[in-house]
């Protein structure tokens, strides 16, 4: 198992006939029946009013959201000309990130400390399945269910793995809950992923306000091929941090699972300098599912691996 914290006129017409014949009484007419009447609509349920945690949550990530683009940071540009990267830079990021793990389990939790890892992935496809807090309004799981598919489907033409939600035996969880009802995920969270110790469930339900999203990954016997994941996005975040955490948790889902503040231009790195994935993203999803590596390779057997394929990605642009 890992954790992978990371940082929306009807119109009816009516006929009346009437027919006479002459010097014979008029027939009549067999009773008409009246109408159903149309049913109402009936309104969704309002969604139950935030609790105060959930309002200062709310104020809290707006002006998060708010100085971070302040300072330029979350942008959604991919980098542009100012963040070049070479092939060596790619492979070198992809080793940190995809061979490393950015926590460590301590004391029956899990406390941040980069560690070596092997190289781990999905092998069957992976099936989402979205869950929306009572508190996230109708108008709003419509935005991010479209844009929670159009991603997995970038996400599958880039990694050439299925991946799409599905509420048929789904295989990874996701949550988009607000503070209250994340607190209450604990029973979900332990059918989900049986065998979590109570400080890692805590790590869901008792969420760090400085940790903005998060996901886990539990993999099979071989403890290098996933087979379940659970992540959480607050309902909480404005608009950009939204769509950033479902951005960085979906795809640290798949197996990138460290940050590192020498990947640029990249979301796997805690500076927040960019909100979306980006082009080197893209590139290391890709060589993390190519054919040539495995799941459970260890960093010496990746490395004579990963340097030809980026040059072959990038066209050799040491």
């Amino acid at each position: 198992m890992r954790l992978l914290p990371g940082r929306r006129v009807r119109a009816m017409a009516v006929l009346a006939l009437t027919g006479l014949v002459a010097c014979a009484p008029a027939p009549v007419p067999p009773p008409v029946a009246e109408p159903e009447p149309a049913p109402q609509a009936v309104p969704p349920p309002a969604a139950p009013k935030p609790s105060a945690a959930s309002a200062e949550a709310r104020a809290r990530y707006a002006r998060v959201q708010s100085d971070l683009l302040a300072q330029g940071l979350l942008r959604t540009d991919g980098g542009g000309t100012d963040a070049p990267f070479t092939d060596r830079m790619l492979a070198d990021n992809f080793i940190r990130i995809a061979l490393y793990d950015e926590y460590a389990p301590s004391g029956g939790a899990l406390v941040q400390q980069t560690t070596v890892s092997r190289l781990r992935r999905w092998e069957q496809p992976v099936r989402i399945g979205l869950t929306f807090g009572a508190s996230v309004p109708a108008d709003r799981r419509a935005t991010d269910t479209a844009r929670v598919a159009s991603y997995l489907a970038r996400l599958s033409r880039i990694t050439g793995h299925p991946i799409r939600l599905s509420d048929a035996n789904p295989n990874f969880l996701l949550y988009i809950v607000n503070e209250d009802e994340r607190r209450a995920l604990g029973p979900v969270v332990r059918a989900a992923l049986p065998g979590l110790s109570p400080g890692e469930v805590a790590g869901i339900t008792q969420m760090d306000p400085n940790t903005y999203c998060l996901v886990y990954a539990l993999s099979g016997s071989d403890g290098a091929t996933y087979t379940r994941a659970f992540a959480v996005i607050r309902s909480e975040h404005p608009d950009l941090m939204r769509l950033s955490c479902l951005h960085e948790e979906l795809a640290q889902g798949l197996g990138l699972a460290n940050d590192s503040p020498q990947a640029r231009p990249s979301i796997f790195n805690d500076d927040e300098e960019f909100a979306l994935l980006t082009p080197m993203d893209e590139y290391m999803l890709r060589m993390l599912y190519d054919p040539t590596l495995r799941p459970g390779m260890t960093e010496a057997e990746v490395r004579p691996i990963v340097y030809p394929l980026a040059a072959r990605m990038l066209g050799g642009a040491s």
